[in-house]
Formats: structure tokens, sequence, C-alpha cells
């Protein structure tokens, strides 16, 4: 079977961190950014749009919805997520629609911002799982990575404990992906043998044939 191989981590420097920063977005690994609502108010639009977000993910609980909502459909595409930040709810569900959204955006070539209300847990567990799958990371190394461009992160006790479950999972999930893919190169191969094998079987045949 086949190694798998992840995309090298990019190694931009940390930033300076300042209380007030924990307002604003940051990129946190290229096109993908992360921040709280205050950073996708409509207030904001200028700010997002010179940052070249196309996507926003909106993360807020059902009680949250009446005040943190998509502001701007007309201009970007949304996912929505209703998330309670309680260390019960189940945020693991959540992930594989994030990634393929984030995918999605960055393979268009947009860049994509990740809010919750303030940016420091729902939203930063996410980010943090994105970045275990796409670099294929710990969740302490991820974690650490993440916390280095926005240092407010706190995912509660529960997301913590969930991205932990996460990392075996994830790593399960690609490598039998992996493995599927060598069965199917493995029997791709094996089917062009055998198609060569009879086409020289019946080679061997006309030339014993009468009257030739």
């Amino acid at each position: 079977m086949e190694s798998i191989t992840f995309p090298p981590v990019p190694s931009e420097e940390s930033v300076d961190w300042s209380y007030t920063m924990r307002r604003d977005m940051q990129e946190i690994v290229p096109g993908v950014f992360l921040g709280p609502y205050a950073a996708a108010m409509k207030s904001k639009i200028q700010v997002l749009q010179q940052a070249g977000i196309t996507h926003i993910v909106c993360i807020r609980h059902i009680a949250e919805s009446h005040f943190v909502k998509p502001n701007f459909p007309e201009c970007f595409w949304y996912l929505t997520l209703d998330i309670a930040d309680t260390a019960t709810e189940n945020i693991i569900q959540h992930i594989p629609k994030v990634k393929r959204f984030v995918d999605e955006c960055l393979h268009k070539g947009g860049k994509v911002l990740i809010h919750g209300n303030a940016g420091i847990s729902r939203s930063a567990a996410l980010v943090i799982a994105y970045v275990m799958e796409k670099y294929g990371l710990s969740h302490k190394d991820a974690y650490f990575y993440v916390q280095q461009r926005r240092f407010c992160i706190n995912p509660n006790e529960g997301f913590s404990q969930q991205l932990k479950e996460y990392e075996p999972i994830y790593q399960a999930r690609l490598s039998l992906q992996n493995g599927e893919k060598s069965d199917e190169n493995g029997m791709l191969k094996r089917k062009v043998r055998e198609d060569d094998e009879e086409q020289e079987f019946h080679n061997q045949e006309r030339l014993y044939l009468p009257g030739t």
C-alpha cells in the first residue's frame, strides 16, 4: 500500500498578538481565516472584500441566530451551522462538511472566513480539525499551529476531547481511501496484464492456423 502524502505545513511566522486582535480575523493557513462575528458584521464588508474573502462559515447556536447570521448572501457563499458551545455538543459530525466547503472554496481560488460568535471555541475547533486533516497533524500540533496565529483560541473541554478522538478517525479513513486507490490501481494493472496475455495467446493461435 502506498504511503499517504500531505502538503507541507505553511511555515509563516506567528503573529505578534495584542488583546484587540481578538475582534479581527486572522489568516491561519493560506486562504483560511478564523475570527469572531465582529469580523463579519455589516460594517466589515469592505474589509472582507479587500481580504479577498469569497466564502463564509457562520457558526451559531439557534438562540444566537437573531444576531449571528449571514449578512451578505448576495456577496459571499455561506455555510451556516447551528452548533451550541457546550461540552456535550457533537462537533465531529460537522467536520466533513466544513472541509468540503473550504476545499471547494480554495479549489475555486477563493478565501474563506470561519467564524462563530467570539472566534474562540466552536470555529477554532473546526479550523483545528481542518488543519489536522489537511496537513496530517496531530490534535496537539494543529492546536499549537492555530494558536500561534490566533492566540485567544480556547475550544471547550468537550470539543478538545472530540478533536483528540478525531485524530485516529481521520487517519483511518485516509488509510482506507488510500488502500482503495491502491486496490483500484492494482486491479487496473492486472486487467491490462490479463488483456496482454490474452492477446498474446490469440496471436500464438493464429500462427498455427491451417493456411497461415
